[in-house]
């Protein structure tokens, strides 16, 4: 079976645990059993990435295997045990997913004879990654930059850059420096990278790519970028400019203002003559146009439930208008 080569990004990282998502997980997968855990490690563990056997039409062995894909994804084939051939796909699995998931997907593919329909391996299996309109576009569908381009309005760029932590190895890190001023490269948190660009992509996409590539590599740590992206994924505090966009296009475009914005929300005020507006200062400090108490700029971050709270209430849409993924 010909193995294409990686594409060239910079160097990073190993996998984060990854649940098992319902894109690549057929219905009724369930945790991993000790049958899957034999399947896993392969019959008799004489063969690499071996899933499990059964015999097919004409009374022929067939052998399930799991086999590297591009972007550290991983192939789940159906093929002639003798010949290697008439090889079919019974799954792609993302790099981001645990790697019990193939032996999960075997399991099954295995107990039910009457739903093993696949189709063919092609060459663009082995060239690509699963669900790439996922990791190539942002939530817009706009094209996800490269990484030259990751660029701040205040002029500082953003890389995955190998940092030396005091440690044995190096660690693979969110770094940012001025272009104006070309000072080294100082490490931040991927949190606030996204924050600073107030886009999710394509620090998350460059982020699971890096996780996948150095997933075994051994000469770098990964541990803090893999940690700081498993606590993205689960974060109720979530961007605000989406929010911001649509509270400003809804003031343009209907004449609503922050102050009846607000009042739906239940943001209520009263002047000295009891006169009722709605509470603004709150509104423009959640949709990031003014800083908080104490702070100097405003917070591009919001919880997700007043984000829900803002859009239902105050503007009549579906939060989900607002969500940037």
């Amino acid at each position: 079976m010909t193995r294409t080569a990686s594409p060239t990004i910079p160097r990073q990282v190993t996998r984060p645990k990854a649940r098992v998502t319902s894109r690549t997980r057929p219905a009724g997968v369930r945790p991993k059993t000790a049958l899957s855990a034999r399947a896993e490690r392969g019959a008799g563990g004489s063969e690499p990435g071996l899933l499990g056997r059964y015999t097919g039409r004409a009374d022929r062995l067939r052998q399930v295997v799991a086999l590297p894909g591009a972007w550290g994804s991983v192939l789940v084939v159906d093929r002639d045990a003798s010949t290697l051939g008439d090889r079919r796909l019974v799954a792609h699995l993302a790099a981001d997913e645990p790697r019990c998931n193939a032996a999960l997907v075997c399991e099954h593919y295995l107990r039910d004879p009457a739903g093993r329909w696949c189709r063919n391996v092609i060459q663009e299996d082995l060239e690509v990654e699963p669900f790439p309109e996922e990791a190539e576009t942002g939530p817009a569908g706009d094209a996800v930059p490269c990484a030259a381009e990751l660029t701040d309005t205040h002029g500082r760029a953003y890389s995955l850059e190998l940092h030396a932590a005091g440690m044995s190895i190096p660690e693979l890190r969110w770094c940012r420096c001025s272009l104006a001023e070309q000072c080294s490269p100082e490490p931040i948190s991927m949190r606030e990278a996204i924050a600073s660009l107030e886009s999710y992509e394509p620090v998350r996409t460059l982020t699971r790519r890096a996780l996948a590539l150095h997933r075994d590599d051994p000469t770098v740590s990964v541990a803090v970028l893999r940690a700081e992206r498993a606590r993205m994924d689960v974060s109720k505090i979530v961007l605000n400019r989406g929010l911001r966009q649509a509270v400003l296009a809804a003031a343009a475009a209907q004449g609503l203002s922050m102050s009846e914005i607000a009042v739906r929300c239940g943001r209520v005020k009263h002047d000295s003559k009891g006169k009722e507006s709605g509470e603004t200062s709150w509104l423009a400090r959640r949709l990031g146009i003014a800083p908080e108490g104490g702070e100097s700029t405003p917070t591009p971050w919001i919880h997700s439930d007043v984000l829900a709270l803002i859009a239902r209430h105050g503007l009549g849409i579906s939060p989900r208008e607002v969500e940037l993924g």
